[in-house]
């Protein structure tokens, strides 16, 4: 009997680790969700309402027009068409989203930046590309390659990364992100295009930087990618 006892005591124990382990607070798909009593004037978080499974179709779980070169007569020379539940309703509570990245010849740059809820895989399909990430505190390592068509490229959660066309071509590459909504922070923008500017004093401590220069590096237009 003791045994048998002793048994049922680690499988509860088991159990109760098991749902220790399992209990844990779903990874948000926005970047701040403020607590509201009033139901009027709340919004859905962390995905978007469901569709009657009986009423859904294959136009919800398809997408047409990845073909299409994105438009790269910008500042970067860079156009970032991402794919999430928005275009593709299939891709809801799925946790995966796409994107091309078009690079335009000689330098067209999707500048550093980071996805705060996902990873990345990149794809190159055209062109040349040097990209790469950087390590968080303390280390700072930069991993780099120069990738051909055919090769990948993996951005761990959350670290800044980049790609540059170092070829004389269009580049073209594809990136898979685990995350319906990975959401985007290009780091120039969000220091120096802030829409309310961040004190100076605090960017030239920061970054050794003269107080002239920061002032016009906020002044300029920041351009997103995307």
């Amino acid at each position: 009997m003791m045994k048998v006892a002793n048994l049922i005591a680690v499988f509860i124990l088991l159990a109760l680790a098991s749902s220790f382990v399992t209990a844990y607070d779903p990874s948000p798909l926005q970047d701040f969700c403020v607590a509201i009593d009033d139901a009027n004037s709340a919004v859905l978080v962390n995905g978007k309402l469901c569709k009657n499974p009986s009423l859904a179709t294959p136009d919800d779980f398809s997408y047409s027009g990845l073909d299409v070169p994105g438009n790269t007569s910008n500042q970067l020379g860079a156009r970032v068409n991402i794919i999430t539940a928005d275009l593709m309703p299939g891709l809801n509570t799925l946790g995966v989203s796409l994107a091309r990245i078009d690079l335009a010849p000689n330098g067209g740059l999707n500048p550093p930046h980071y996805h705060p809820r996902g990873s990345e895989v990149l794809l190159v399909l055209e062109g040349t590309l040097y990209a790469g990430f950087v390590t968080s505190n303390p280390d700072h390592r930069l991993f780099t390659k120069i990738l051909k068509p055919g090769d990948l490229f993996v951005f761990p959660f959350g670290l800044i990364h980049f790609q540059l066309n170092i070829g004389k071509t269009p580049a073209v590459a594809i990136a898979a992100l685990t995350s319906q909504n990975p959401g985007v922070n290009t780091v120039a923008n969000a220091i120096f295009g802030a829409s309310w500017p961040l004190y100076p004093e605090v960017l030239t401590t920061a970054f050794h930087l003269d107080e002239k220069l920061v002032e016009d590096l906020q002044s300029q237009e920041w351009v997103n990618p995307t």
